[in-house]
């Protein structure tokens, strides 16, 4: 959620609600929860709060209701036994089993321990005494036994152990039964709150309260509670979903509601620039700009989202945008992930702003001393028109005479906080926000729902389909031989390492391997890139690959984003199925940029996942990103495909993602009518609504509201 820049003008935040108090205090309030395994228990949950451990939905339950008699237990089935304990076999050493012989009225029954405490064992298990035991029956030597019973109990105990009880994801430290004590404990504290759902949606989908749903949620009594469909999932997660939605389409009416600034559109430098274009824009292409337009003409700020396929033209797009400011007397920005793609957005924009008569400079992290004082000197003065740079142009030194049009490249490198900083440096600015990335709708609605969205889906007249195929790992060394000839006729190869595990320095480890066996082969024509060079070796290898200095160019993702070498022509990916859908999409879109013939090889191991193999081969079937994210969204999950933590993506607890989509737009419909009804929430529903956004600390959206 926006917060840097709304918070130099929104008024502090009012407490939140006494009536919440008591499930957003600590943990360690909870029973059996102190300062070490507290953090274990934080970790796992996602929080340290007592709410946090009631957003953490159970996986699976163990069902101990089934009471047979000894004779008629099943084998391997989890039985609660009403039985009298006969004789302890005590071992003479404690690895040894210790047994304890039991029965009832149809037969006996052991109950065996390994490296028992005799002292514990006898205090549970006293002679002649009738127990309640449930567990997992197992039959040795054809008798039945259960060994180390889940509970044990007396009689008078039976009703609180014939239950169903929830099994939880867990971590080291932190076991089933002190998680499901610490939820027990913790769900009387629940508070019963205003109901904020519309009245007659609640009716239609035979919801719960929000108290009694989530009470529902711990305590499964079958399958179809856990499943994602249940009306007790499906109210919480539209719960959460509204929150969500409801945040975003309070920061959309804030920024709307805020003074931007009205730009011409079309003018002569325009005319001039798509003359100087050697192509006719696309049809998608055309589309965007027009929206763009209308969004630029329009008083009130823009926020708009420029999605655009691997070589659909965004920066095209970008450049026809940033005229509608500059012909109206301001200056514009457009801010890179990294210093590689800021250079070359300098490098394929210069012809088509030297053709307007655009004076530009580009400002990274790497210019220093004199060189960067003339920079900012000329962006401060506005001899700087347009300034194309990395997230150096957010930081304080540098001022702008008159910043009117903000664009971000590969908007989900950098955070929200990032994209205000730069909006910041203006009055009114209007933020176009692109991606390469091509993003579900269902995630666009969640990550970017505070943004009108414009899509490039057409690639530019000329571009051949890339011939993607599948090779078997033993078959390498064949493809090596076909490299060589193809270098031969001048083409250029990139070679993408695996991804290990989460480890940077594996993947160096493995990129450098790679490296070698084919430099063995092609001598100093092959280059390395990876995560762990200074930015400046980095950029020299890109340049000699460029240039042609080298044929092939190995790396770890480093290439994934922006890097434009229209010679590259092959791209091989090693252990394609340890990359996600849409990024085997990314690194396949660095090839295919000029009119040759483009192939890309998916290298994969003798054994693969079904899953696995499904994933490769919806790549060598379609080059449409966006269906591959969607397929991508479905086989992996929301928080996989962007990389959650990176992307100012919402992690949702109790929502999931695709089973939950149709609930989202129901959601982004609710939020809107409310904006519509009572955009200041004063209404019964309203501050019921209020409640919720606390509830899921969107307390930025109750900024905005406080700020008016």
């Amino acid at each position: 959620m926006p917060s840097t820049a709304a918070k130099e003008e929104a008024p502090k935040v009012k407490e939140r609600p006494f009536i919440l108090d008591g499930i957003f205090t600590r943990l360690t309030a909870l029973p059996g929860i102190g300062p070490r395994n507290g953090s274990l228990m934080a970790k796992l949950v996602g929080g340290d709060k007592i709410l946090d451990v009631l957003w953490h939905k159970p996986i699976d339950f163990i069902d101990r209701r089934f009471t047979p008699s000894v004779k008629d237990a099943p084998n391997g089935q989890i039985c609660t036994l009403t039985i009298t304990v006969d004789k302890h076999n005590v071992p003479p050493k404690r690895s040894m089993p210790y047994r304890v012989l039991c029965h009832d009225d149809t037969g006996p029954i052991d109950l065996v321990f390994f490296n028992a405490n005799k002292d514990w064992v006898s205090k549970q298990l006293p002679l002649g005494v009738e127990v309640v035991v449930s567990g997992k029956v197992e039959y040795y030597r054809g008798k039945p036994q259960i060994v180390h019973p889940d509970a044990i109990g007396s009689v008078e105990d039976r009703k609180s152990i014939e239950t169903v009880e929830p099994i939880y994801p867990l971590t080291q430290g932190i076991t089933n039964k002190l998680l499901r004590k610490a939820v027990m404990a913790a769900l009387p504290r629940l508070p019963e709150l205003p109901e904020w759902l519309d009245p007659a949606y609640k009716e239609r989908q035979r919801f719960l309260s929000w108290c009694d749903a989530l009470e529902k949620l711990h305590n499964p009594m079958n399958i179809n509670d856990l499943s994602p469909e249940s009306s007790v999932r499906m109210r919480l997660a539209y719960d959460e979903f509204l929150a969500n939605q409801l945040a975003l389409a309070m920061v959309r009416y804030h920024q709307r509601r805020r003074q931007g600034r009205s730009y011409k559109t079309g003018g002569e430098m325009r005319r001039k620039l798509l003359e100087a274009l050697p192509f006719e824009l696309t049809g998608a292409q055309q589309r965007s700009i027009a929206e763009i337009d209308k969004d630029m003409e329009d008083p009130s700020k823009m926020l708009r989202m420029l999605q655009g396929d691997v070589g659909a033209g965004k920066t095209v797009v970008a450049a026809l945008a940033m005229l509608n400011a500059i012909e109206s007397g301001a200056q514009a920005a457009i801010m890179a992930p990294t210093e590689i793609l800021a250079r070359q957005h300098a490098e394929s924009m210069k012809p088509l702003l030297d053709a307007c008569g655009v004076r530009f400079v580009t400002l990274t992290g790497r210019d220093k001393g004199k060189q960067r004082e003339t920079l900012l000197q000329q962006i401060r003065n506005g001899a700087a028109q347009i300034v194309i740079g990395t997230h150096a142009l957010f930081q304080d030194g540098v001022e702008f005479d008159d910043l009117g049009l903000a664009v971000i490249d590969e908007q989900h490198r950098f955070g929200v906080h990032q994209r205000l900083m730069l909006a910041a440096k203006g009055k009114g600015v209007d933020v176009l926000v692109m991606t390469a990335t091509p993003i579900p709708r269902t995630l666009t609605l969640t990550a970017y729902g505070d943004m009108e969205v414009s899509k490039l889906d057409e690639k530019p007249p000329g571009r051949k389909p890339i011939d993607t195929r599948l090779i078997s790992h033993e078959h390498v060394q064949q493809m090596i031989e076909g490299l060589e000839r193809k270098i031969a006729e001048g083409e250029r190869v990139y070679w993408v390492c695996p991804l290990v595990e989460e480890s940077e320095f594996m993947d160096v480890a493995a990129a450098q391997e790679r490296f070698e066996i084919l430099q063995a082969k092609f001598g100093d024509k092959v280059g390395l890139v990876h995560g762990r060079l200074k930015p400046e070796e980095k950029d020299e290898t890109m340049a000699k690959f460029a240039s042609g200095e080298i044929d092939i160019l190995v790396a770890t993702t480093v290439i994934e984003v922006g890097v434009n070498v229209p010679e590259a022509t092959i791209m091989v990916i090693e252990h394609a199925e340890r990359f996600g859908l849409s990024q085997l999409h990314q690194l396949r879109g660095r090839v295919g940029r000029g009119g040759d013939q483009s192939y890309c090889f998916l290298v994969y191991p003798k054994r693969l996942t079904e899953t696995a193999k499904e994933r490769l081969n919806i790549m060598r079937a379609t080059e449409d990103g966006f269906k591959i994210a969607e397929r991508d969204l479905e086989l992996r999950g929301a928080g996989e495909i962007l990389g959650t933590r990176q992307s100012g993506m919402p992690e949702f607890r109790l929502a999931e993602l695709p089973a939950h989509s149709e609930l989202l737009a129901t959601a982004r419909d609710d939020a809107k009518l409310i904006m519509d009804k009572d955009p200041k929430l004063e209404s019964e529903r309203g501050k019921a609504l209020r409640t919720l956004l606390y509830l899921f600390e969107r307390d930025q959206a109750i900024q905005y509201l406080l700020s008016g």
